[in-house]
């Protein structure tokens, strides 16, 4: 008898699979809990590296199908999807995303479907990369600062400098001026960056 299992997939610890979970129900899908296979890891990880994918595909017999909410739950790489799922096809296993319908991806139909929405997809990214590069550009040419502004300005860094050449512990100064150890070090490597020697040629 022909089985059903879901794959559900979260970038980070901040998000929960149960979202995904309650979509497969209310798409009148029926899973075991124990083939349910949920896991935390980045969609930039190719699928069979991922280790809670890796084990529900030794689980997968011919015949069975896999259970998705969204492509991208089986990776944000339009090479990696069709692998993976031209892999599962090879094991007989169907492939049913719910936002493609009743399709099953790893038929020809499927498979082309699946090609031309993750090019689509791919290029939307790819696009975006290039705005945001080109916008940080922009952003420099004008002389705009980037990144986060400095935790001190420039006479409070002073007194910092003054104290670490008085010989100041980092610990000692991180408690006067409330800050973290790892501010007072990285002034200290700044300030040591300008003050050593040039290299002889």
């Amino acid at each position: 008898m022909a089985r059903i299992f879901a794959y559900l997939r979260v970038s980070t610890s901040g998000q929960t699979t149960e979202t995904q979970k309650q979509q497969i129900a209310a798409a009148g899908i029926e899973v075991e809990d124990y083939r349910i296979m949920a896991e935390t890891i980045s969609g930039s990880v190719a699928a069979i590296e991922r280790p809670g994918f890796a084990r529900l595909v030794d689980r997968l017999e011919p015949g069975d199908t896999l259970v998705v909410t969204k492509m991208d739950r089986l990776g944000r790489n339009a090479m990696d999807v069709m692998a993976t799922i031209e892999r599962l096809g090879e094991m007989s296993v169907r492939v049913k995303s719910l936002d493609l319908g009743d399709a099953d991806l790893t038929s020809a139909a499927g498979r082309m479907t699946t090609q031309i929405l993750n090019v689509v997809a791919q290029f939307e990214r790819e696009l975006i990369v290039e705005r945001t590069k080109a916008g940080i550009d922009r952003a420099k040419a004008q002389g705009k600062r980037l990144g986060r502004p400095p935790t001190f300005d420039t006479d409070r860094r002073a007194e910092i400098e003054a104290g670490l050449e008085k010989g100041k512990t980092i610990s000692a100064l991180a408690r006067q001026f409330k800050t973290s150890r790892q501010t007072v070090q990285r002034i200290r490597e700044r300030r040591s960056k300008v003050n050593a020697p040039p290299e002889e040629t």
